[in-house]
């Protein structure tokens, strides 16, 4: 699959070959590919970097190396925030849209602090940011960041409070605060954190680069509704030196939902469509705004607001979100979203094959078999554990198809199953030779008794049905 890249003179299809010309071409294998041309594939395909190529990172070759790195550099430049394991990569977009390639760098989601908080409250939203966690198809979904807002107008109070999240947690951080004065009193702080510092504007641009530059730290830049202003202001900060920027068009809840969309799409097309390198960055979306308009709706009622606003800047090419709402019934579904948006569409996600085992089953326990494809392998697995029953659970490799396709598109076979159950030695795990197989594959059954030696039971269609389906038909 080849890759698009965009620039101002139309369209450019970027291709292996444009790649391989600037390759060293010695098939030296170093890299850990069979040669050149299958590299420079995967080069394309963003399945390895430039850097894994040992004889072009030599001095000799330094020319083709930039080459390289500038033919290959995003549309929307990536951007980071933080250091260490916990640094947060923001950006780095090559579509506009999911289906034309793949997604890079999920939206990060930072929740909200205030320095006029009460320090227990603080500490307590702190804790709960790090310690929200949901396992989602073998994936553990998280929040990304906390974003440390001066409301207070002191400046010695938000260094204080700054320090204290900072003692507390290596979450990165968003300083959030137009006053550049309060906003250096917060680098203080923090300053070798790399802390993403909010925001430059039109009346303090130049004294908030100064502290970005100062402090080695990326820089939002804000004008609310107003585009050519936000890329005049860009123009401006590039020239002075600033590079990694992140942009914030304004976040309009309400009767504003449409501006705000309408910004984000344009900006985002403007960068992958148009090539213009002055909307080439990564995207702030501030769905707490719906905070800012409660009126007199109940605090529900806002949390879901800001939810769904979440959900729609998501899909709409933000790259990082400032919440206040901590509920998990109002975050699962957004990082639910994000990691769906964000799964490489070229390839399916799979577990690994082979013999799970749920519970403590032992000889006279069900067999089941299901397919590797991760959904279909956590739902069966999951219903089985709640349903309390302790049994085998063969897990066929169907290059992660769910049963139907896999039956349809003979990803899952007879044969495989057989084998399947041959490579998972179960039968001196068992002392039965009886295996339960999912429902939709039933039309498969008899021949998997015949290769298999094993008599088939066919099983619900729905795996929500497995513990009446075992109650009322296994016997062992």
């Amino acid at each position: 699959m080849s890759e698009k890249r965009k620039g101002k003179a139309g369209i450019k299809e970027l291709s292996p070959i444009d790649v391989y010309k600037l390759l060293p071409k010695t098939n030296c294998k170093e890299c850990g590919e069979d040669n050149c041309m299958a590299f420079a594939t995967k080069i394309v395909n963003r399945e390895v970097s430039v850097d894994q190529c040992p004889p072009l990172l030599k001095k000799e070759n330094e020319k083709a190396y930039n080459q390289l790195k500038e033919m290959l550099k995003p549309p929307v430049k990536e951007v980071v925030v933080g250091e260490g394991e916990k640094a947060v990569k923001l950006g780095g977009k090559l579509v506009m849209y999911r289906h034309e390639f793949t997604y890079f760098n999920p939206t990060a989601i930072a929740i909200d602090v205030t320095d006029e908080m009460p320090e227990e409250e603080l500490l307590s939203r702190i804790k709960q940011t790090e310690q929200f966690s949901y396992e989602y198809i073998g994936y553990t979904l998280k929040l990304d960041m906390i974003a440390v807002r001066s409301t207070s107008g002191e400046p010695e109070k938000f260094k204080a409070t700054v320090k204290k999240v900072v003692e507390n947690t290596n979450i990165p951080l968003i300083l959030c605060t137009l006053n550049p004065n309060m906003a250096e009193a917060g680098l203080m702080a923090a300053p070798k954190a790399r802390a993403l510092l909010y925001a430059a504007t039109m009346d303090n641009w130049k004294d908030m680069a100064e502290l970005a530059l100062m402090y080695n730290c990326p820089l939002v830049v804000s004008a609310p509704n107003d585009l050519s202003m936000l890329a005049s202001l860009v123009k401006t900060l590039i020239a002075y030196g600033v590079q990694d920027l992140v942009l914030d068009p304004g976040t309009f809840p309400n009767e504003g939902l449409t501006d705000t969309l309408n910004n984000f799409t344009m900006l985002r097309r403007a960068a992958c469509k148009a090539g213009e390198e002055l909307v080439g960055f990564p995207l702030m979306g501030v769905p707490m705004a719906a905070w800012l308009d409660k009126g007199e709706a109940a605090d529900e009622v806002v949390k879901w607001r800001e939810a769904y606003l979440a959900a729609m800047l998501i899909v709409r090419f933000a790259d990082v979100l400032v919440m206040h709402g901590a509920d998990g019934w109002s975050l699962l579904p957004n990082v639910v979203l994000r990691q769906n948006i964000y799964t490489d569409p070229r390839k399916p996600v799979a577990v690994e094959p082979g013999l799970k085992t749920i519970g403590a089953p032992d000889e006279n326990s069900p067999v089941f078999f299901t397919t590797n494809f991760a959904l279909t392998y956590y739902t069966v697995a999951s219903d089985i554990e709640n349903s309390k029953i302790n049994a085998y659970l063969i897990v066929v490799d169907t290059e992660g198809m769910s049963v139907d396709s896999g039956v349809a598109g003979r990803k899952l076979t007879a044969e495989k199953v057989a084998d399947a159950i041959k490579d998972a030695d179960i039968e001196s795990k068992v002392k039965h030779r009886k295996m339960i197989i999912p429902g939709k594959a039933s039309r498969i059954s008899g021949e998997i008794e015949e290769l298999s030696g094993w008599k088939v039971q066919v099983g619900p269609r729905d795996s929500s049905e497995i513990p009446k389906y075992i109650i009322d038909k296994w016997q062992s």
